[in-house]
């Protein structure tokens, strides 16, 4: 496999473990804390402690100028980023951490079907594809088989 793309590869399969790692943590926040939105608005605090650090030792802050000409739909990640650390702390306890990441990843896939296909945000368009459909229903079925035991 190229490099170039091996690299991409093992982040994104690493922030994946991270991912899965971080439902039962936040999990475990909210019921110490015993609210689930306390404990992403925490775990939302410090991400953005940790990423206010990052950016002001590389001097990556924006100029008013790039803030303004960010589309209005760019806004929506952090809305769409605390939904999704409320939604997997409060299912994490309900299906457990395998059919929740399952069912999150089902539901990012035919997302992006569907996003690939329009072609969104400025994206390529992308052809949804019997191999595609048939990669989203393999998903599929296993968000089925993981409730299946």
């Amino acid at each position: 496999m190229n490099i170039s793309i091996l690299l991409p590869l093992l982040g994104i399969l690493l922030g994946g473990m991270f991912l899965a790692a971080q439902a039962p943590i936040n999990a475990a926040l909210a019921r110490s804390l015993g609210d689930p939105i306390l404990a992403a608005c925490i775990s939302f605090g410090v991400g953005f402690v940790i990423l206010a650090v990052l950016s002001a030792v590389r001097g990556a802050w924006p100029s008013g100028g790039g803030i303004a000409a960010a589309p209005w739909w760019s806004w929506l990640g952090g809305f769409l980023g605390a939904f999704y650390v409320a939604i997997v702390i409060w299912g994490v306890p309900q299906l457990g951490v395998v059919s929740t990441v399952a069912a999150l990843i089902f539901g990012q896939v035919a997302a992006a079907l569907i996003l690939d296909a329009v072609g969104a945000f400025g994206l390529p368009v992308q052809a949804i594809t019997w191999q595609r459909l048939l990669a989203a229903g393999m998903i599929l079925g296993g968000l089925v088989l993981s409730r299946s035991g």
